[in-house]
């Protein structure tokens, strides 16, 4: 299966990026791999350690743009770079909305505190100023609310007695640099094992984004509808399946009778011609599945876009 296309966005030094790197090329079966370094300031060290290590970098300055603006730009990238997955390393900026939903599910942070305590910043002065004995590092998935989506993991580090801000914080950049790599690498081992490809072929599409439905990744044509959906042990089925949108029920029906060990009716889509293509049956035909996905495509695309990439 290939690796999760991972980029990671940063400010300044990248420290906790250069731990995500070096990681992914000792851990034995990583699942990930960097394939892109992205800052809001050209001159961030960070971009220089990633390209002595052969990554590809972007750096843009986020002065003067606006918040969706500048996202914008940073998000082009990631689409160029077919990017999968996002981790924010040192990222000093809040993201927009539009981003944060698009990355839904795909996008990890870690914050230098136990949270949910002393989201924001200054967070070891806070720990200092309540006398706390213990503070520590948390990863969790990007939502809307600030350092407030779920937590996929945390190191608990001690707070000693002479313990100043900077002194807290150079031991919890340790602790950082040991789990950031350790719970993405785990996150994304655990996704369903179909989807991390699924979701690279769809990606791939023009103008394809994803977004959850009805707690369901599915995958969209900007501008335009649905065109897949990916269904994991639907109402207890034991079914993986891509989920792709047939000329009608006629081809529908024509399909599962030839292999119904392949082919099934999905519920709900089922009756507007969708058909169900199995992903758990252990000898994927990704190439099959490709072409169901671009085929898809283009019935959902607008017909600007679909003229301008299929000519027709």
């Amino acid at each position: 299966m290939p690796k999760a296309r991972l980029a990671v966005l940063i400010s300044g030094r990248g420290s906790n990026m250069a731990a995500l790197l070096h990681a992914s090329r000792l851990m034995a079966d990583c699942p990930y791999e960097i394939m892109l370094v992205a800052a809001n300031d050209p001159d961030a060290p960070g971009l220089a350690l990633a390209a002595a290590e052969g990554i590809a970098t972007f750096g843009h300055s986020h002065k003067g743009l606006t918040r969706a603006g500048f996202d914008a730009i940073i998000d082009a990238e990631l689409d160029r770079h077919q990017i999968s997955h996002v981790a924010l390393a040192g990222y000093m900026r809040l993201l927009s909305p539009a981003f944060v939903e698009k990355w839904q599910g795909r996008c990890f942070n870690i914050h230098p505190s136990l949270l949910p305590a002393h989201k924001g910043l200054h967070v070891h002065e806070a720990v200092l100023a309540n006398g706390e004995s213990v503070s520590g590092c948390t990863v969790h998935l990007v939502t809307a609310e600030l350092d407030g989506g779920p937590i996929l993991g945390q190191a608990r580090v001690a707070v000693l007695a002479d313990d100043t801000p900077d002194s807290l914080a150079a031991r919890i950049l340790i602790a950082e640099h040991q789990l950031y790599p350790r719970i993405i690498a785990r996150h994304i081992a655990a996704d369903q094992a179909p989807l991390p490809r699924l979701r690279a072929l769809a990606l791939a599409l023009p103008k394809a984004r994803e977004k959850l439905s009805h707690g369901a990744p599915g995958f969209f044509v900007e501008g335009g509808k649905f065109f897949a959906y990916f269904s994991d042990n639907h109402h207890g089925s034991g079914i993986s399946a891509l989920l792709v949108a047939t000329s009608g029920l006629e081809e529908q029906a024509m399909l599962i009778e030839q292999d119904p060990g392949l082919y099934y009716r999905p519920p709900y889509f089922g009756a507007s011609g969708w058909i169900g293509i199995r992903l758990d049956t252990g000898d994927t035909d990704w190439e099959m599945v490709e072409g169901w996905l671009r085929r898809s495509w283009e019935v959902a695309a607008p017909k600007r876009l679909r003229r301008l990439v299929t000519g027709i």
